[in-house]
């Protein structure tokens, strides 16, 4: 599959149901169709998913405040996996954040998510924390990540 083949755009209604459905299958406790749904209608909010025709392949969703915001949840099918998806999503949100004022994006990953990791900090991401306890089924850590966005990184394309 190319990545020619796969189109970012913003979620809408009809992307839901499938947003939702990935949500269960990417995630141990995954947002429910209606939180997903009220995303939409939340001017602070910003998600984009990644479309192979109209399948969502992976989506990405951002909540900002003023000049700061934070990735709430990114995550791709698994038959869609280690295609550049993930990277894709983020790259084309952090270009639309950064073109709507927004300077720093910060993100929380399970400690033991070793791929998403990999990809934040190639991504031009910095661990700047731990939150104890932040994850549940099964609990665990997170580890906070910040990047300020605009800043030159031959890995981003920014």
């Amino acid at each position: 599959m190319k990545q020619s083949e796969i189109q970012i755009v913003p979620m809408q209604q009809i992307h839901v149901p499938q947003v939702a459905e990935l949500e269960c299958q990417c995630f141990s406790d995954p947002w429910p169709e209606e939180i997903l749904a009220g995303e939409l209608k939340n001017p602070l909010s910003l998600w984009l998913v990644a479309l192979q025709g109209q399948k969502v392949v992976g989506y990405i969703g951002s909540q900002s405040v003023m000049d700061e915001a934070d990735m709430m949840n990114l995550a791709v099918h698994p038959d869609f996996r280690r295609l550049g998806i993930a990277a894709h999503l983020a790259r084309t949100l952090m270009v639309q954040l950064l073109q709507g004022g927004v300077k720093t994006l910060c993100l929380e990953v399970r400690v033991s998510n070793a791929s998403a990791i990999a990809l934040y900090q190639k991504l031009g991401f910095t661990e700047v924390g731990r939150r104890p306890r932040y994850y549940f089924h099964p609990t665990e850590d997170a580890l906070i990540f910040k990047k300020k966005l605009g800043e030159a990184d031959e890995n981003t394309g920014n």
